[in-house]
Formats: C-alpha cells, sequence, structure tokens
C-alpha cells in the first residue's frame, strides 16, 4: 500500500529544522534587544547612533523590540511549529506507551540489552508464582501471559517519562503566552485597554505624592488608581563620591489614608532588590535624581506643630505660624552630594543664629521665642520603574513546569522488565530480560542487583 503523502504545510512547520532555524533567530534578535536600550526617548537614539540609523531602527521597532510586529511574529510562528512538532510525535509515543508488551516473543529476549537465565527446580506454575510475588515485593507490577509451553511476564516503569520533551514545550508555550499577555501591545492593540499591562516610571521627589506615571512605550499619563508618596530618600557614597546604596520610604494612599502592608506597617523600604507590589503593580527602586533645594523640617519643642518645606539655597522661608525665619547660606560638598550647610534662624526678639549643620542631620535652636528642632537635608527624587504585568503568573508557573519537564526528560527514564518462565531439557528456566530508553548505566545496575537477588533466592 503506497504511503499517504503528507500536507506540505504540515510538514514544515512539523520540521524540526525550522525549530532550530526560529531559535536560532529569536536569540540573535535578543541580543539586539539586550545591547540596544530600550524605549528611550527618540532624540536619544539620534544622539547615539545618527539620524539614519535611528530612523531605521523606528521603522524595524528596535526601540520597542519585544512589542514589535516583527518580534511577535515570530513568537507566533515558534509557538505553531512546536504545537506541530508535538501533535505530529505524540501518537507515536502513546503507541508505545501504550503497545501491549506481552506479545513480544519469548527468544527475542536474549537479544535484549541486559538479559540473565536462571535454573530452578520447582515447577512452571509454582515458579510463576514465585516471580510475580517477587517483583511485586520490588516494585514492579507484572502482567501475564501463557506461551511457549510457559509463561510470559512484563512489567513497567516510568512510561509516562516519555513525555519529558512535550512538558518542556508545553512549558514553552505557557511562557510565551505570559510574556504576551504582560506585554503593553497586547494591552493596547489587542485588548484597547492600556491600564491592562504596562511599563513606566516616574520621578517622585521626597514629600510629594503621585497617582500616576508616564509610559515607556509613548510616554502617555497612566494612572495608577491609588496614590504612592515619597516619605525619605537616603543615599550613601563612596570616598571617591559615587554612589554605593540608595533606598525609598513608599507610603501608599487609598482615599488619603495609608495602607498597610502584610508586614503591618505603612512604610514601605524601597531598595534595588525589595520591590513594592501593590494591586498587581511593582515599583522598583532605579534611578535617582539630586537637586539643589533643600527639605527643612521644623517642629516647635512646645506646641509639637510640624512643618515642612522644600526651599531652594540662599533663601530666607517664614515658618508657617510666622514667629521665626530661617535660610540656607552656605553649602558644602563633593560632586553631586552636599555633606553640610550652613543655616540662618532668626526672629523678632533677638539677634539671628547661624551655625553648620551636617546634611540629614537634626539641631535643637534655642530662640526667646521658643526651642525648635530643625532637621535639614539636600533633596533628592527617587526614580521608580513601574510596571503591571497580568501575565508574569503564567511565567512562573511555565518556568516551573519547565524545570520539572527537563528534570523529566533528563534523568528518568522508561524501564521495562521482562520474565519468562518455561520448561526447557526437563527443567524449568527462568529469563529475566530489560530495556530502558535513557540511562542504560543506570538500569543496568538496577536490573543487575534484581537479578541477583533472585538468584540468590533460589
Amino acid at each position: 500500500m503506497a504511503q499517504k503523502k503528507k500536507n506540505p504545510v504540515w510538514s514544515f512547520f512539523a520540521s524540526v529544522k525550522l525549530a532550530l532555524f526560529l531559535l536560532f533567530i529569536l536569540a540573535a534578535t535578543s541580543i539586539v534587544g539586550t545591547v540596544v536600550p530600550q524605549n528611550k526617548p527618540t532624540g536619544f537614539y539620534a544622539e547615539q547612533y545618527g539620524q539614519k540609523m535611528a530612523n531605521l531602527m523606528q521603522t524595524l521597532s528596535i526601540q520597542d523590540m519585544y512589542n514589535s510586529w516583527w518580534f511577535l511574529s515570530l513568537l507566533g510562528i515558534f509557538c505553531l511549529n512546536l504545537i506541530v512538532c508535538s501533535l505530529e510525535r505524540i501518537p507515536g509515543v502513546i503507541r508505545i506507551v501504550r503497545k501491549d508488551n506481552l506479545t513480544t516473543q519469548p527468544a527475542r529476549l536474549l537479544k535484549l540489552p541486559f538479559n540473565e537465565t536462571c535454573v530452578v527446580g520447582q515447577s512452571v506454575t509454582d515458579t510463576t508464582e514465585e516471580v510475580v510475588s517477587f517483583l511485586t515485593s520490588k516494585g514492579w507490577k507484572p502482567g501475564r501471559r501463557d506461551k511457549d509451553n510457559g509463561t510470559l511476564l512484563f512489567a513497567q516503569k516510568g512510561a509516562w517519562t516519555r513525555f519529558g520533551v512535550y512538558i518542556v514545550h508545553v512549558s514553552i508555550l505557557i511562557i510565551l503566552l505570559g510574556a504576551v499577555i504582560g506585554s503593553s501591545a497586547f494591552s493596547n492593540k489587542i485588548l484597547h485597554n492600556p491600564d491592562f499591562a504596562f511599563k513606566g516610571s516616574i520621578m517622585l521627589p521626597e514629600s510629594q505624592e503621585t497617582d500616576h506615571i508616564f509610559s515607556f512605550q509613548d510616554g502617555k499619563k497612566i494612572h495608577l488608581g491609588f496614590t504612592v508618596r515619597c516619605n525619605y530618600f537616603s543615599i550613601e557614597y563612596y570616598g571617591n563620591g559615587m554612589p554605593k546604596t540608595f533606598l525609598s520610604k513608599l507610603t501608599v494612599l487609598e482615599n488619603g489614608k495609608p495602607v498597610r502592608f502584610k508586614n503591618g506597617k505603612t512604610v514601605h523600604f524601597l531598595e534595588v532588590n525589595t520591590p513594592l507590589t501593590y494591586k498587581g503593580i511593582t515599583f522598583y527602586q532605579s534611578s535617582y535624581q539630586p537637586y539643589s533645594d533643600f527639605l527643612v523640617t521644623l517642629i516647635n519643642k512646645k506646641t509639637g506643630v510640624k512643618q515642612q518645606k522644600i526651599i531652594p539655597g540662599g533663601k530666607q522661608v517664614s515658618s508657617d505660624d510666622g514667629l521665626v525665619s530661617f535660610g540656607i547660606i552656605n553649602k558644602e560638598g563633593r560632586g553631586e552630594a552636599i555633606s553640610r550647610v550652613k543655616i540662618w534662624f532668626g526672629d523678632a526678639d533677638a539677634d539671628p543664629s547661624t551655625f553648620w549643620l551636617n546634611n540629614d542631620q537634626e539641631a535643637v535652636v534655642k530662640r526667646p521665642s521658643g526651642d525648635y528642632i530643625l532637621h535639614v537635608k539636600q533633596l533628592y527624587a527617587t526614580g521608580l520603574q513601574v510596571t503591571k504585568d497580568p501575565g508574569v503568573l503564567w511565567v512562573y508557573t511555565g518556568c516551573g513546569l519547565m524545570l520539572f519537564g527537563l528534570f523529566v526528560a533528563f534523568f528518568t527514564s522508561h524501564r521495562k522488565l521482562w520474565a519468562h518462565i518455561h520448561e526447557k531439557d526437563g527443567q524449568v528456566n527462568v529469563v529475566l530480560a530489560g530495556s530502558a530508553n535513557k540511562n542504560k548505566v543506570g538500569f543496568e545496575k538496577t536490573f543487575q542487583r534484581l537479578a541477583d537477588s533472585f538468584k540468590e533466592k533460589k
């Protein structure tokens, strides 16, 4: 009978060569997307690569490559290739798993890679029951069938492990699905809902709050649905003036009231490796910006009234109650970091005071009008990278499934075991034979221990 000719389109997408080619192209383009900074302003690319190259990059959407139509198309073709490859080969695996191995001819057992023959003094029937009991005690559950003046037993372990590679295929599809769901292209072009998934940023000065960010892709304003306030920003420098570590203290506000996090606190210490996630939106500490202004906190020790002001250097300001006035008349520092400032502090009852105060430190100022606690620090803005990725759970699920699939594919095997009990030359022989599709060295040791254990019993 002539073999049925396959559909050429199906054969094309079932090709392993196509899969390897797509993997190479995706890897190569991903390198480009890693080397070329993504989602920068148009002027950035013109400045870095020249106007002609910037125009070409704009045409090919290199500046937002992972959301470009051609990259998503490559992913789509790769997904289709994986699905067709799996559908093409899984029926064959199912046939192997469901095969009736009791139809195996006993003579073939002696040709298998691992086989041992043992002569026993019992009858075929008694020996068969003994072998069944022995194999069952070792974790093998044999089936049986009478043939060739004897009985053939068969047991197997790990038949499902043949699907390990297809578990990996499914995991890749789940990861890619999560990546697409979490992409801004999917939320904007498919769902037409920019708030479903986004990536953006905001530069938030200390003591200020915001209920929106700006999209990486087009710079449009994206509303968060709640408010974030930067209470405080701290930075440490090396001796040469280079930044060492920095963190922000953030508070989330709902209807003007601070939200308590899982730890029971209303302030989150945001560092590079400790992001803040609230209502599916994650805030990362990504950068900072120093200002020439200062954040001044003044507390009247008698009344307990606290006020906070942002003031520039060289400008005199008054307290809210008008009792005192103060200003910063000089500063010292290295590079962008200010180490100390000179304070002017006065009221209507006596000559003003001047003194030096280290940055981010406080001092008690005694005046005829009362005692005050004064705290002065250089003003910073915290740079927050903000993402909403509803596909992240899919990605994590896919990664976990991939690890499981790789373990199954590389570290487990389908092991088969036969036992033929028959009479030959007036004696009862037991032929043990086995095979494994992977890790043959490991199975050889298992088989030999099993055979030796049986012989010892006899």
